[in-house]
């Protein structure tokens, strides 16, 4: 029982360098520091050295032999351990304190002794494969180390044979110290294999994770001096909406309406509240759209004499495409908006000019008819020239028409839009264009889309847009013609169709008709279609035509959809 406890003993002494090394390792191998740090790895090499040397010291301290010739001590287990986890000169001083150490403990000191016990003859070869001993995988360091403290008990095993001391009545008293050696090796290295290996492991991912640390700090202070430099207002807003990072150049528009506000005060913090002269707020919706699925929206916000461009970005996660935020830019665009103005002025002037001599000759002919009869009337004072008075009057009607449609194509005017229903626009107009069909012998269908939201619309403008396609279709037909009003909602906005029956349009002649005083009727002015193109580049739209000569002419009149109006509408 006695031999039981020496053996159990000895071998958590030689074990005790596995036990305190991941303690030591936590605490001065320099967790979270940097790798060229190198303070804490001299303080972690003494460390250890000094454990390693205690531990031979404690194993020297309480050996003791069988049958006075056979030794118990595991003393090489932590020098060997020492010489290939630790620097070469450690374990070379450690095995000169080895050596030193002997005689003070040993029970037959002499040369041979010395050299066998203490494993003197393996050292170099120990710190010879040091250096590959390193880079061996877990396994391999077991088994490595199970070998060389194997060899270290074994020759102290041979001690007893070379000094001549054993008798036969021994060999079984060797045989069982043999397997006690060999089994203490077994379970010492692998307690050193086990406790160090993770320790190094935990080390080296701690390692990587600091690395990793580092480098997404650095490429995150990268990105915000990219942002901070860029002249646009970037917001980032994570997935709950809140926004996380702003740039520089949004945090000085923000403290236009709040002077004291400061980068920290905005994360965390949902869109709302005025920002430079806009509702932040306005592009709530827009994010949350963004956010659900990834859509990218721009939009130009009006206040006052302000205009900004938004545009909401998603920022998806590597070949997921999932969503994990959104970046919105905005651009006060005020002065670019009214560089455009100017030029679309300029550009209208100078449609002005090309348009003043088609119109000379539009109004010379009915101001001729009405000079002439006015010269008739002069000499003629009878009474009966009201069919007179009524052909000139056509005549200035047709000359005043022709004049307004030319004022309303060149004029560059704002128009205020109000949220409104198109349904209840072309609801108003059925009347008046039920009668003028009546009279061509010509019939109308009216089909609604119940899905149209409600729409930011002059209500003005948008009469003059249908009535000018519906009679354009009407004229085209003959009699017993259908003309077609639908409107539909799909991803690209409301739609409104004015579909007739009539004999078509060709396609050299479709590309000519929005210019204007281009015309395919006898009595047209050719600014009809213009101007329904004008009303909707207004509105922020677009007007095309289909046609197929000998079926039918489909003009669609696309209106842009705002989100904040399809809330309303579901309101």
């Amino acid at each position: 029982m006695d031999a039981v406890k020496e053996f159990v003993f000895q071998i958590l002494i030689a074990s005790l360098p596995a036990f305190l090394f991941p303690l030591l390792y936590e605490k001065w191998s320099g967790f979270g520091r940097r790798s060229d740090d190198s303070a804490p790895q001299s303080t972690y090499s003494f460390g250890l050295t000094a454990i390693c040397a205690a531990s031979m010291l404690l194993c020297a301290l309480f050996s003791r032999t069988y049958s006075d010739i056979i030794p118990l001590e595991f003393g090489n287990m932590p020098l060997f351990a020492l010489m290939l986890y630790g620097k070469p000169r450690t374990g070379i001083a450690m095995g000169i304190f080895r050596v030193a150490l002997f005689p003070l403990y040993a029970a037959d000191y002499t040369i041979t002794s010395m050299i066998v016990e203490t494993g003197l003859l393996l050292f170099p070869f120990i710190l010879m494969s040091a250096r590959r001993f390193k880079r061996m995988q877990r396994q391999d360091q077991a088994v490595t180390l199970f070998l060389w403290f194997a060899a270290g008990q074994m020759a102290m095993m041979a001690s007893p044979l070379l000094s001549g001391s054993l008798q036969q009545a021994h060999v079984p008293v060797l045989s069982i110290a043999i397997i006690i050696h060999l089994a203490a090796a077994a379970i010492v290295s692998s307690l050193f294999s086990y406790y160090m290996a993770s320790s190094m492991e935990k080390e080296q991912l701690h390692k990587q994770v600091a690395e990793l640390s580092d480098k997404y700090f650095r490429e995150a202070d990268k990105l915000q001096q990219i942002m901070d430099a860029a002249p646009l207002n970037i917001i980032l807003i994570d997935r709950q909406g809140c926004i996380f990072s702003v740039n520089d150049t949004f945090l000085q528009l923000y403290r236009n309406d709040h002077p004291s506000a400061t980068r920290e005060n905005l994360i965390g913090r949902k869109l709302r509240g005025e920002c430079g002269g806009f509702d932040i707020g306005m592009i709530a919706l827009r994010v949350e759209k963004t956010l659900q699925d990834g859509a990218k929206t721009t939009e130009l916000l009006q206040r006052e004499e302000k205009v900004f461009f938004t545009s909401t970005s998603p920022i998806v996660k590597g070949h997921t495409d999932e969503v994990l935020a959104a970046v919105i830019i905005v651009q006060d665009i005020t002065e670019l908006e009214t560089l455009r103005m100017e030029l679309n002025h300029v550009e209208r002037l100078s449609l002005v000019g090309q348009m003043a001599a088609g119109i000379t000759h539009e109004i010379r002919n009915p101001m001729a008819v009405v000079r002439g009869f006015l010269q008739l009337m002069r000499e003629k004072s009878a009474n009966d020239l009201d069919h007179y008075y009524r052909i000139v009057m056509e005549e200035l009607d047709r000359a005043n028409s022709i004049i307004n449609d030319f004022l309303a194509l060149a004029q560059n005017r704002l128009v205020t839009k109000e949220l409104c229903s198109l349904h209840h626009i072309i609801e108003e107009l059925k009347p008046l264009l039920w009668a003028d069909a009546n009279l061509r012998g010509q019939s109308i269908e009216v089909k609604l889309d119940e899905r149209v939201p409600l729409l930011y619309l002059n209500a003005k403008e948008i009469k003059q847009l249908i009535l000018n396609l519906s009679r354009n279709g009407m004229e085209a037909m003959g009699k017993k013609g259908l003309l077609t009003l639908m409107t539909s909602l799909d991803e690209d906005g409301v739609k409104l169709y004015v579909i007739d029956t009539g004999a078509g349009i060709s396609a050299t002649q479709q590309q000519k008709l929005f210019a204007p005083f281009y015309t395919t009727k006898v009595k047209g002015t050719g600014l009809g279609l213009p101007l329904c193109l004008s009303i909707m580049e207004r509105h922020g739209g677009k007007i095309t035509v289909r046609s197929k000569e000998g079926i039918g002419t489909t003009f669609i009149s696309v209106f842009p959809v705002d989100p904040s109006s399809l809330q309303a509408g579901n309101r």
